[in-house]
């Protein structure tokens, strides 16, 4: 049989498929049932609640005037499934209205879903309720369906039971607005009843034997139960956290050494309505020890250089979460482990894992197995985020380099020396890493959000002087080149990260004024700070010196006599590359002059008119590793010693100072010693040494609970004994440390529960005339131990609270020194931290000893306000 030509072929063809298509259409694509019956659509009206247009509703649905339908029939029901496929409408019917010979009207009758106009959240506070309702998406226009209200209830329901209020009910009720046409919007009222939060009665452990009860509940860190005395962890129950510890018992068990450790069940009894039982049945398994540890695929560290590091020897109780560990410690980025060493090495794409090769009795041999893989390098490095900060300023601190071998460590410390400039977020430092393996190159790109930088110092307290308050303003990332810039101000030119600080600082009977300038780049290419200051003070003479140690009134002052200085100093630092680079090397040298007009410095020196000079040179060296957050960090330590020199004059001058008063010149007219005549030359040139260390180190022990812990010390001495050491640059201990480095270029150490300068030497009770009279210490030391815990560490805020154990004392000598004879305290605060006003606190601390010139008692409580200052 011959075949049809292609084109005869192709024509028949396209009259079949036509023809298939026709009939589609005509039986409504399924075939109709025998009740069906065809009609011609005649009329279609909408009807029902709805805003929307009746034609764009018709021709939605496909129907149309003249188009052919079987009723009932298959493409009615898509019709109906497709309008509730668009979740708009709560009730859809299609009716026959009228049939005129084969001609049917028809009515679609819709219910539109309606619109949310407000909802409102009761039984939570209002901040948690904007919360849940962003978070539910119940924003005005909202289509209230069923179910956004299932969803809403279910949300908020869980939301409450994971954070341990098991009996949250919510009840979700809409009421029509009256006032809408159509009428198709409603309220939305969500009452939420939270319960009381379910505590956990009792913690039942069975099948334990090698870990007591005490210790497996010691390890769930977060579900605690029922205790008296226990105020600092609650006995709440919240499932997320229940999981947690469940974890953290297992994690116990294998740091002793039971690898096989398992909880075989777990179960929650609910006792009542507010408490509920825990029982956890544990099976504990044999306990296991490390056998050999072999090092497999490694060449760039040797197998001694890698089993130093690892620490684990064979023979020891095998520890999981250590060996995990000294493998990779995901909790410290700076963490001493094998990942790091290759990584601070350049082998970001190295990878280690640890693995079981046989087990034997009770002991477990391991590989390490390492997949070194290719050296890296940086390639690409940005930062983004830095508005006002300019380029230049963040990127001379940046460590990691174009070119330069991959180091972890390099990025780590990025972060810590861009969150210590203080003009970014400490806590938003985020270096995004985009390693390129083809290649084995890596691009850096830090992510930093900028902080209000500049700061309104204002200091308050109560001390032997009265009322103390300080005004400065502190513009910590200036720019002096834009000073004459008119289009810089905005409403200053920073950006140049360098120091500008204006201060004033008053009290009854004194006034300071200081101005002074950091440049810490000097010259742009390598971190050589200049600072240069300038101050000028004035003392009253104080009429009743009784009142010193007590609150100084404006009749116990003569402004007619007093003191003025008038100070300059300029200082240069630069930071070390050894022993490490966290060092850093200063020198200074400053000028005071003292000028006195009728007044009384006390027993210590004697002329009331005349002038003292005081030029000295200061050496410094410090070490800084305090880890990013310079307002709370977590880790690391700050080292400062200073060393202050005067010349020595008394070596080269040719003046006996201890014979003095038999000269004629330094006599009274009958013959006697003139002791302001003597003073008067033996304080024209102030000459001395000065000595401080202070060392802090901070601890991370539990989360964000940290440990700060101090030591401080201070020696003032003379070159000359017969000279003496002078009156000025004396230390004074007690209270809030408020006015350090005013006046008479003295230090003023805070000691919370003991009043200001009120810690005299013991040496000078019962001497005559010194009694609530304060010349100051030679010789000080100081301890602290303050542990810290943040409230929040946001931007706008810093907030932490602190307790604090503290004790000091001050001494004219080192024959009555005695570093274990304290004034001891103890006490509680807050600090908050606002970069516009720097840091501001409270302390309530208690004196446990004596104030020594005021009888036997202790010192009791005492209030410290802290605004501008850190202990």
């Amino acid at each position: 049989m011959s075949s049809l030509p292609d084109i005869h072929q192709n024509t028949f063809l396209f009259l079949i498929f036509s023809a298939l298509i026709f009939c589609g259409n005509l039986w409504g694509q399924n075939p109709p049932s025998l009740d069906s019956k065809k009609y011609t659509i005649g009329k279609i009206a909408v009807t029902g609640n709805t805003t929307y247009n009746e034609n764009t509703i018709v021709t939605y649905t496909g129907l149309r005037k003249g188009q052919e339908i079987y009723l009932p029939g298959d493409k009615i029901s898509k019709v109906i499934k497709k309008l509730w496929d668009l979740q708009l409408f709560s009730d859809i019917d299609l009716y026959i209205t009228s049939v005129e010979g084969n001609v049917a009207n028809l009515e679609l009758h819709i219910e539109q879903v309606p619109e949310l106009k407000e909802a409102r959240i009761e039984g939570v506070k209002k901040s948690k309720s904007k919360e849940l309702i962003k978070e539910n998406n119940l924003n005005p226009g909202a289509k209230v369906t069923e179910n956004l209200v299932t969803t809403t209830r279910n949300y908020i329901s869980n939301k409450y039971r994971k954070n341990g209020f098991l009996n949250t009910k919510v009840v979700i009720n809409t009421t029509p607005v009256e006032d809408t046409v159509p009428n198709n919007k409603v309220n939305m009222l969500v009452r939420v009843d939270k319960g009381e939060r379910v505590k956990v009665e009792s913690i039942e452990i069975v099948g334990n034997e090698k870990l007591s009860d005490g210790r497996i509940r010691k390890a769930m860190k977060n579900t605690k139960q029922k205790q008296f005395g226990r105020f600092w962890k609650r006995s709440k129950y919240i499932e997320k956290e229940y999981k947690e510890d469940k974890e953290n018992i297992i994690a116990k068990y294998k740091e002793k050494g039971y690898r096989d450790a398992r909880i075989l069940s777990d179960s929650l009894v609910v006792k009542d309505d507010n408490n509920v039982a825990v029982k956890l049945e544990v099976e504990e398994g044999n306990r296991y020890y490390f056998g050999d540890i072999n090092f497999i695929g490694n060449s760039v560290f040797t197998d001694r250089e890698l089993a130093r590091k690892m620490v684990i020897k064979k023979g020891d109780v095998y520890n999981g979460v250590l060996l995990k560990k000294r493998i990779q410690d995901n909790t410290k980025p700076d963490a001493d482990d094998l990942t790091n060493l290759y990584q601070n090495n350049g082998y970001l794409f190295s990878n280690i894992n640890a693995v079981e090769v046989k087990v034997e009795n009770d002991t477990i041999d391991f590989e390490i197995r390492i997949q070194e893989g290719k050296l890296a390098h940086f390639n690409k490095i940005t930062v983004v985020g830095n508005d006002k900060t300019n380029d230049h300023v963040v990127y001379r601190e940046i460590r990691t380099k174009p070119g330069q071998q991959y180091s972890k460590e390099l990025v780590v410390r990025t972060l810590r020396e861009l969150g210590q400039l203080g003009f970014f977020d400490p806590e938003q430092l985020e270096p995004k890493i985009n390693p390129d393996v083809n290649n084995a190159t890596v691009d850096v790109e830090y992510k930093v959000v900028e902080k209000g930088s500049s700061q309104i110092e204002l200091q308050g307290g109560f001390g032997g002087s009265g009322f103390v308050g300080t005004l400065g303003l502190a513009f910590n990332n200036f720019s002096m080149r834009n000073i004459f810039n008119k289009e810089a101000y905005r409403p200053l030119p920073m950006g140049d990260g360098q120091t500008l600080r204006l201060r004033a600082q008053a009290s009854t009977f004194f006034r300071t004024y200081s101005l002074s300038f950091i440049e810490p780049w000097l010259g742009g290419k390598k971190p050589f700070q200049l600072s240069t200051s300038f101050s000028h003070s004035q003392q009253f003479q104080l009429t009743n010196p009784n009142r010193l140690g007590r609150q100084v009134r404006n009749r116990d002052i003569d402004r007619s006599r007093g003191f003025s200085v008038t100070s300059a100093s300029v200082g240069i630092a630069r930071r070390l590359k050894w022993p490490d680079n966290f060092f850093t090397v200063s020198h200074s040298v400053s000028f005071s002059h003292y000028d006195l007009n009728d007044f009384n410095l006390g027993r210590l020196f004697s002329f009331s008119n005349g002038a003292s000079n005081n030029l000295a040179y200061t050496f410094g060296i410090s070490r800084n590793s305090l880890f990013t957050n310079p307002i709370f960090p977590m880790g690391g330590s700050n080292f400062n010693l200073t060393a202050k020199f005067t010349p020595p004059y008394s070596l080269f001058n040719g003046v006996d100072y201890a014979n003095l008063g038999d000269d004629p010149e330094f006599q009274n007219p009958n013959g006697t010693p003139n002791q302001a005549a003597i003073d008067q030359e033996r304080f024209n040139w102030l000459e001395f040494y000065k000595i401080k260390f202070k060392a802090d180190w901070y601890t991370r022990l539990i989360d964000k609970l940290v440990l700060k812990t101090s030591v401080e010390y201070g020696f003032l001495g003379a070159y000359d004994n017969d000279r003496g050491i002078p009156p000025f640059e004396r230390f004074f201990l007690g209270g809030d440390g408020l006015g350090a480095q005013s006046l008479d270029g003295r230090d003023v150490v805070a000691l919370r529960g003991y009043p200001n300068f009120s810690l005299i030497p013991e040496s000078r009770l019962g001497t005559q005339n010194t009694l609530d009279r304060n010349d100051g210490a030679t010789i000080y030391n100081k301890y602290s131990l303050e542990l810290r815990y943040p409230i929040t560490l946001k931007p706008a805020a810093s907030i932490y609270a602190l307790s604090f154990l503290e004790g000091g004392a001050a001494y004219d000598n080192f024959t009555t020194f005695n570093p274990f004879q304290l004034n001891r305290s103890a006490g509680v605060g807050l600090r908050i931290f606002m970069p516009a006003f720097g840091l501001l606190g409270i302390d309530f601390g208690y004196g446990f000893d004596p104030i020594p010139t005021r009888g036997n008692g202790p010192s009791g409580w005492q209030t410290h306000f802290i605004i501008g200052q850190q202990f």
